[in-house]
C-alpha cells in the first residue's frame, strides 16, 4: 500500500455478546485495498506497551469484523489498565513495513457493551476518547455523561443527553439525578438542578446479547437563568457536575458526584452559545463554553455594562501585551539557556574533578531525602570524596548553620563544577537542557515508592506549562542520562524500569532516606527533636502530610492546595491531648495562616527533612503521598484523609495497586470521620490493621538501617 494513502478506520458498529465484544469496521480509502494485503486489529495496553493482534475478517467490500474475548486481552484482567485499538495493515513482502492506523469511533453509546468479570469483579468499559478514537478501560465504576444537545435563550440553558452509573461491585438503583453547578474562589457557590430522566431502552438489544438493561438515562435539565447568582465586581465561572442519588439493597440512600463534566468531542467547540440578559443591576452576559485543554464544559456570567465592557476590552490589550512580553522573555531565556548550555559543554572538557560529588535535593531546596543518607554515610566512612551541595540560594539558610559545602545552583560556579564532578547524585529530574558529560555517574535515587501513575504510565497530564506528550518525551529524555537509579523494593523496580523506560542498573536496596528510622528510633532521638523544635513532650503528636494535585495551580511550578481537613475542629474534640503538624508538599505554593490554632497545629513545610517530623509523630495522615511507604518502616497508625479519591483515582493519576482495598490504614473522606479513627486509634487495645503485615512485607522489607552503605557499595566499588 502506498504510504501517501489516506486511511480512516471506523468502528461502525459494537456488540457484547455474553463477554465478547463484535466489531464492525468499515476502512476508508483513497484507493482499493491490494490483493496480498492481510488486516489486524492491535490491541495495545496504555501503560505497559503490551500488544496483541487479531485477524480482521472481511464480510464485505472494505467492511471488516473482529470478535475479542475479554479473557483473552493482551494482559490479564488489571485495575486501571486501558487499551488502544488500532488497525494494521500488514503485506506478505517481509521487506515492507507495516502501517497501522487508529480506530476511530463513529457509534453512540458504546459504553452499553460494557462486561462485568465474575471473577476480578472489574468492569471492562469500551469509551470514546476525546479525540473520538475507540478505547476500552478496566475500572470498579464508571459514572457515565454524554452531551446531545446544549443551547441557551434569553429564559434558560438546556442541555441534553444521557447519563448512567456501572458499578461491578455494587448494585445500586438510580433515583434520581442532579445537575450541580460549582463555583470555586473566595465566595464558592453551589446550584443544584434536578434532572428529568427517561429510561434509555431503544437500541439496547442491538449491542448487548445478554437481555440486560443497563442504568443508563435519557436526561433533560433546564437552568433558568434568573437562578444563577452572579456579581457585579466580577466573573463568575461555574463548572458542571452530576449528582447520582442511589439505593442499595437496603434502601439506603447513597449519592455520589461525577468529575467536572466534559464534552468528550474536540470537534464541537461550542461557538456562539450567549445570551445578554437585561436586569435590575444592568446588562447580564451568560457564555456557554469549553476549556481549550481539558474539555471542561463551562458556564461564564458576567456584568456587561459599558463601563464592564471597556475594563475587559483594556483588560484584553493588558493581557495581550503581557502574552508579549512573555514571548520576549521566552526568547531571552532561550537565549540564556543555549549560552549557559555551550558554556557546560566547554567546562565538560577541562579536567575531570576526580572523586568530587555533587549532590542535589528537590532542585536545591532541601538538605533531605537519600542524597542527604548518602552524603552523610560517605562522610562518615569515606572522606576522601569531595562532597558539594547544589543548593537554590533562597534555600541555603540550613546549610550554612550545618557548615555543609554548597554552590550556589545554577551560578557560574555550579556550572563547572557539575560539568567536571566524577558524580552527581540526585533525588528529582535535573533541567533537560544540561548535557550529561561522559566522565560523570549520575546516581538518581528517585523520591517515593510509586502509588500514583508514573512518567509513561500516566494517560494524561494536567500540569500546567507541559502536556501529555511533551512532558512524557522530555521524561524519557532525562531518565536515558541515568546510570543507577535506586529502589525501595522489587514491586518499585517494575514500575520504574517501565514508566522511566530506564534499562541501565536498578539498585534494589530499600531507600537510604529510611536508615534513619531504623538506626535512630528511640527515645533520646525523640526527645531531642521535640525540644528543638519546641513541640510540647506531654502531648501526642499528628503528622498531617498530603501531596499535590496535578490540576490544581496558579502556574508553572506554583500549585494550590485547599486545606479540607477542619483544624477547628480538630483541636475542639482533640486538642487536650494531640497536636498536628502539618507538612505540605515542595511543590505547594501557599504558606497556610495557622495564627488561629497557635499552640496546637505548627507549619513545618519549610523544615529540611520530614525523617525527623515521621519520628516523632504518634500518627500520620496522608491521602496519596508516597510518605505512607516510607512512614511504615516505624510500625505506627496511619489514616488516610481522601475526600476526593474518586477525582484523584479515575481523572488525575489512576493508582498502581488497590489503594482502597489494601491502603494500611483506614480512609476517611471527613473530618468527623477522622476525628472518630483517631479516637478508636487511641484506645488500649487498638491494633495495627490486617492490611498492615502483607503491605510492611512487600513494601518495607528491604529496609533494614543499611540502605546508604549498599547504594555505596554498588556505585563505588563498581568504578
Amino acid at each position: 500500500m502506498s504510504e501517501n494513502t489516506v486511511i480512516k478506520c471506523i468502528l461502525k458498529s459494537l456488540k457484547n455478546r455474553l463477554g465478547k465484544l463484535e466489531l464492525s469496521i468499515v476502512i476508508d480509502t483513497e484507493q482499493q485495498l491490494l490483493e496480498n494485503q492481510e488486516l489486524f486489529l492491535k490491541l495495545k495496553e496504555r501503560r505497559s506497551g503490551t500488544e496483541a493482534e487479531f485477524m480482521l475478517q472481511n464480510t464485505d467490500l472494505l467492511e471488516y469484523k473482529a470478535d475479542i474475548d475479554v479473557h483473552l486481552l493482551p494482559m490479564p484482567l488489571e485495575m486501571g489498565q486501558t487499551y488502544d485499538f488500532y488497525v494494521v495493515f500488514g503485506e506478505k513482502n517481509e521487506d515492507t513495513e507495516p502501517q497501522e492506523k487508529r480506530l476511530s469511533a463513529e457509534v453512540d453509546t458504546v459504553e452499553l457493551a460494557f462486561h462485568i468479570d465474575q471473577t476480578t469483579e472489574l468492569l471492562v468499559l469500551p469509551y470514546k476518547t476525546d479525540k473520538g478514537n475507540f478505547s476500552v478501560k478496566v475500572k470498579r465504576e464508571a459514572k457515565i455523561v454524554r452531551f446531545d444537545d446544549i443551547g441557551i435563550n434569553s429564559e434558560e440553558i438546556t442541555l441534553k443527553g444521557y447519563a448512567g452509573y456501572l458499578s461491578s461491585e455494587n448494585q445500586y438503583q438510580i433515583k434520581d439525578m442532579n445537575l450541580i453547578m460549582k463555583k470555586g474562589g473566595e465566595t464558592p457557590v453551589e446550584e443544584k438542578f434536578p434532572l428529568q430522566l427517561e429510561r434509555k431502552m431503544q437500541g439496547i438489544d442491538q449491542i448487548r446479547e445478554d437481555g440486560f438493561m443497563p442504568q443508563l438515562y435519557h436526561f433533560e435539565v433546564k437552568v433558568p437563568l434568573k437562578e444563577i447568582p452572579f456579581s457585579i465586581e466580577k466573573r463568575f465561572v461555574y463548572r458542571l457536575f452530576m449528582e447520582y442519588v442511589c439505593t442499595d439493597e437496603e434502601k439506603t440512600e447513597n449519592v455520589f458526584n461525577s468529575t467536572a463534566l466534559v464534552l468528550g468531542d474536540r470537534k464541537n467547540k461550542l461557538k456562539g452559545l450567549v445570551t445578554v440578559v437585561k436586569s435590575e443591576n444592568g446588562p447580564i452576559r451568560y457564555e456557554i463554553f469549553k476549556k481549550k485543554k481539558k474539555q471542561t464544559v463551562c458556564i461564564r456570567v458576567n456584568d456587561y455594562s459599558m463601563n464592564t465592557r471597556i475594563k475587559y476590552f483594556v483588560k484584553g490589550k493588558k493581557k495581550r501585551f503581557v502574552s508579549k512580553i512573555k514571548k520576549l522573555t521566552k526568547l531571552r531565556n532561550r537565549f540564556i539557556t543555549k549560552t549557559y548550555k555551550s558554556l557546560f559543554m566547554m567546562a565538560s572538557k577541562m579536567p575531570v574533578k576526580r572523586k568530587t560529588i555533587i549532590f542535589e535535593s528537590f532542585n536545591g531546596k532541601q538538605y533531605s531525602c537519600s542524597p542527604r543518607a548518602i552524603y552523610e554515610y560517605m562522610r562518615e566512612n569515606h572522606p576522601e570524596y569531595k562532597m558539594y551541595w547544589s543548593v537554590n540560594k533562597q534555600y541555603s539558610a540550613p546549610f550554612d548553620e550545618k557548615k555543609i559545602p554548597y554552590i550556589n545552583r545554577l551560578s557560574i560556579k555550579w556550572l563547572f563544577a557539575m560539568a567536571r564532578a566524577e558524580y552527581w547524585i540526585v533525588n528529582s529530574r535535573l533541567p533537560l537542557w544540561i548535557p550529561k558529560p561522559e566522565h560523570t555517574t549520575y546516581v538518581q535515587t528517585w523520591h517515593g515508592t510509586p502509588l500514583k501513575r508514573l512518567a509513561m504510565d500516566m494517560e494524561e497530564v494536567h500540569m500546567p506549562g507541559t502536556n501529555t506528550k511533551k512532558y512524557k518525551r522530555n521524561f524519557i529524555r532525562e531518565a536515558s542520562n541515568w546510570d543507577y537509579l535506586v529502589s525501595p523494593n522489587a514491586y518499585s523496580s517494575e514500575i520504574f524500569a517501565r514508566a522511566f523506560q530506564f534499562n541501565k542498573t536498578m539498585i534494589e536496596s530499600g531507600y537510604p532516606r529510611n536508615d534513619f528510622l531504623h538506626n535512630d528510633n528511640n527515645e533520646e532521638t525523640i526527645s531531642a527533636i521535640k525540644s528543638r523544635l519546641d513541640i510540647p513532650s506531654d502531648k501526642k503528636v499528628i503528622l498531617y502530610a498530603p501531596t499535590w494535585r496535578d490540576d490544581q495551580f496558579y502556574a508553572k511550578g506554583r500549585y494550590k492546595f485547599d486545606l479540607d481537613l477542619d483544624l477547628n475542629q480538630l483541636r475542639q474534640e482533640l486538642g487536650n491531648e494531640y497536636i498536628v503538624i502539618l507538612r505540605m508538599h515542595y511543590l505547594v505554593a501557599e504558606n497556610f495562616d495557622l495564627g488561629p490554632y497557635e499552640g496546637f497545629a505548627f507549619d513545618f513545610s519549610a523544615y529540611e527533612d520530614i525523617r525527623e517530623l515521621y519520628m516523632i509523630s504518634d500518627l500520620l495522615i496522608t491521602d496519596y503521598s508516597s510518605v505512607f511507604f516510607d512512614y511504615a518502616n516505624l510500625k505506627r497508625p496511619m489514616l488516610f484523609f481522601v475526600p476526593d479519591i474518586e477525582t484523584y483515582r479515575d481523572k488525575l493519576r489512576g493508582f498502581y495497586f488497590d489503594f482502597e482495598k489494601d491502603a494500611p490504614g483506614p480512609l476517611v473522606k471527613t473530618t468527623e470521620e477522622t476525628i472518630e479513627a483517631i479516637k478508636e486509634i487511641a484506645s488500649p487495645d487498638y491494633e495495627l490493621p490486617i492490611s498492615f503485615g502483607p503491605f510492611y512485607d512487600k513494601f518495607c522489607y528491604l529496609e533494614s538501617g543499611r540502605s546508604s552503605e549498599k547504594v555505596v557499595n554498588t556505585v563505588f566499588r563498581a568504578e
